[in-house]
């Protein structure tokens, strides 16, 4: 796998998916490593690895590529990931690994050595997920500015680093990649809002398509939580006018209850105020942390 160039890093606070959470009273901001210039930071230790990025399809004999986050949503080197049919390898000096599929379609899993969990990924016959043209077949209507999210196709590169994926024209760093999936991550000084999306491996290119790019901007009082202290979070959406989905999770049952279970999704209201309002419940004195994401539905991509 080539290394990433001048790269820069960002930082993430929370757990795969959620972009930015309110820690009785801080919004968390997105992370990982983007593309751009080597940082003097130190690299994440192995041991902090908590998110394996999988392509959820891979094909069969064909390269793909892997990475590992850690708890605060960085690329994290030297960390060692066990498959469920005995190949084991380890994350490189960009926090990926580059790997060959397995010749058998069906289904592996993939899990960080120590860490609970398993990661499944469905083996594609060659005939299915790798012919000569390139073209994304689906990806989402509306994704989240600070949050990684998917495409699926076909005639990808199984190397991340071959791929070029740009968004708003900017380039955009590819995360985990087969000749049928992308993961990417969209470049942190994009605007909300539409923007182009293109994408490119070995001389040849997709359909340029469009999605719209997301911000969520979180308000609540920040201070901690009393017992039986009700208190409003409200999330709005900046770059559409359009109704989306949210998904609220309670990390910290303990101190707050998140009215209508640990896990509630709602609407945004749309419109020029486009926004949406979850309600937390004191169950003891501290700090509550409450996560939110985007749901996005996916579909054929869109001019």
């Amino acid at each position: 796998m080539s290394g990433l160039g001048p790269s820069l890093f960002r930082y993430n606070l929370i757990m795969p998916s959620s972009r930015f959470c309110f820690p009785a009273a801080f919004l968390c901001a997105a992370a990982v490593l983007f593309s751009g210039g080597v940082s003097a930071q130190q690299a994440p230790p192995a041991s902090g690895a908590r998110i394996l990025l999988l392509p959820p399809r891979i094909v069969s004999g064909e390269r793909a590529t892997l990475a590992v986050l850690d708890v605060n949503g960085r690329l994290t080197p030297g960390v060692t990931v066990n498959f469920s049919n005995g190949d084991r390898l380890t994350t490189d000096a960009t926090g990926r690994a580059l790997f060959v599929a397995p010749l058998n379609p069906g289904v592996i899993f993939a899990s960080i050595i120590g860490r609970p969990g398993r990661v499944p990924t469905a083996i594609l016959s060659p005939a299915e997920g790798a012919p000569l043209s390139i073209a994304v077949m689906s990806a989402p209507r509306v994704a989240s500015i600070s949050d990684r999210f998917e495409l699926t196709g076909h005639g990808f590169c199984g190397d991340a680093d071959a791929n070029r994926v740009t968004i708003g024209g900017k380039a955009t760093l590819v995360l985990a990649s087969s000749p049928s999936s992308l993961v990417v991550l969209p470049p942190s000084d994009l605007e909300p809002g539409p923007a182009a999306v293109e994408v490119a491996c070995a001389k040849r290119s997709a359909a340029t398509f469009t999605i719209t790019l997301v911000a969520l901007q979180l308000e609540a009082d920040s201070s901690p939580l009393a017992p039986a202290e009700r208190r409003v979070l409200t999330v709005r959406v900046r770059g559409t006018t359009a109704v989306v989905g949210l998904e609220a999770h309670n990390r910290a049952p303990d101190i707050a209850e998140l009215t209508g279970g640990n896990s509630v999704r709602l609407s945004s209201s749309g419109g020029a105020k486009n926004a949406a309002k979850f309600e937390i419940l004191g169950r003891k004195r501290g700090s509550f942390l409450i996560s939110i994401r985007l749901l996005s539905s996916v579909g054929p991509p869109r001019p």
